[in-house]
């Protein structure tokens, strides 16, 4: 075997700086590769040949010299699909392979029995928003509300979505596409988006307190995945509130239940927030999803030691609603208290966003292989352009 050339790695530097920032003028291309014009050149024609690089546009500012023509990444080179699969909720977004936005579908999340249903209607929502990308599709990451083990296999997912749990969803997914499917879950997801958006932030937790409650943590800037089905399952945790678990008041479905055997009439969950109610038993419950919330802070606290804890889903507004008890009641019990942000989560899009920055990372490492084995491939087969 013929293993990679320091002309084989400068042509991949090259292509990655094209996926992080295309398009981009060859100028800023030797800046962020720090390689000469003369290498940043032949790489960049071996890429054109290659199909991996375009002329898009030129820099019209003007000034001594010729004008930079900025370097893209075609459209044909290829698209991803991240989807977020809730229990009430799915959103799928299409991006081309540099990032940037093809098209995005959010519906309702359709009510289905079989997994071979779910899987069809699951792909025909990504092929609506595919409709208009050019290239083949190069892979998927769907997010659901659950734990999942080795991007295959479902563990404890959402009520309603009992019959997910297993591989069977993921098998039925990539059955019907010609991509890679890979599973996450919805925390995992949530928290790669905020990872990606901000390269400063080294060890965090998040949760997502929505229909369940779902955990992720990220230690030096990289998601935690455990290697058993326990990891994460942070919701059977005591509370501290009687015999409750953490689930049963940090999940929309658990926080409903509680509320309405306090003598609360809600027909929705946001009525807590968004409607006024009888201030005994409405603080009652207040009382005990501060206590839960402080119960989830201290056990991550103490065990992972994060700067920062994320919440994230549909009681977020609430856990805005009580944050300064929390902060209180955590400086009386911590030495040291991590800094805790709600974030603004757009229903079915924000989680699928994280899917699509999963998606991303496998696609560009995937296509760097390509670069670096192409040398050997093309004496085996006699093509010129990497195969991807």
């Amino acid at each position: 075997m013929t293993n990679p050339t320091s002309r084989d790695y400068n042509k991949a530097s090259v292509l990655d700086v094209v996926l992080s920032h295309a398009p981009l003028t060859r100028n800023k291309l030797i800046e962020l590769t720090g390689l000469s014009k003369a290498t940043v050149s032949r790489a960049v024609e071996e890429l054109r040949a290659d199909g991996f690089v375009v002329d898009g546009g030129v820099d019209e500012i003007t000034g001594r010299g010729r004008r930079s023509t900025y370097l893209d990444l075609p459209g044909t080179t290829g698209h991803v699909a991240g989807v977020s699969f809730g229990a009430r909720t799915t959103g799928v977004l299409v991006t081309d392979l540099r990032g940037r936005e093809i098209q995005h579908v959010t519906v309702p999340t359709a009510d289905h029995h079989e997994v071979q249903d779910a899987a069809r209607w699951l792909v025909d929502l990504i092929g609506q928003a595919a409709r208009s990308a050019q290239g083949p599709l190069r892979q998927v990451v769907a997010a659901v509300p659950g734990r999942v083990r080795g991007g295959t296999e479902i563990f404890g997912p959402a009520q309603s979505m009992k019959i997910f749990a297993g591989t069977g969803l993921q098998r039925a997914v990539e059955a019907l596409v010609d991509a890679p499917v890979l599973l996450d879950s919805d925390a995992n997801a949530s928290l790669l988006a905020i990872l990606t958006d901000d390269a400063t932030i080294r060890n965090a937790a998040l949760f997502s307190v929505s229909t369940i409650l779902n955990f992720a943590g990220c230690t030096d800037h990289e998601l935690a995945r455990g290697s058993t089905p326990t990891f994460g399952d942070i919701g059977v945790l005591s509370s501290g509130v009687g015999d409750e678990n953490l689930d049963d008041l940090l999940s929309t479905r658990g926080l409903l239940r509680f509320a309405r055997q306090r003598g609360l009439d809600l027909e929705r969950v946001e009525d807590l927030w968004l409607q006024p109610h009888a201030e005994a038993p409405h603080a009652e419950v207040l009382r005990a999803f501060t206590t839960a919330i402080v119960t989830a802070v201290s056990v991550v606290a103490v065990t992972l030691d994060p700067e920062s804890v994320y919440f994230v889903g549909r009681l977020r507004p609430l856990v805005d609603v009580v944050l300064p008890q929390v902060r209180e009641r955590l400086d009386q019990s911590l030495p040291a208290v991590p800094e805790i942000r709600t974030v603004p989560h757009q229903i079915g899009l924000s989680t699928a966003q994280g899917a699509v920055y999963a998606c991303l990372t496998i696609a560009q490492e995937r296509l760097r292989d390509a670069v670096l084995g192409a040398r050997h491939r093309n004496r085996l087969t006699e093509r010129s352009a990497p195969a991807f």
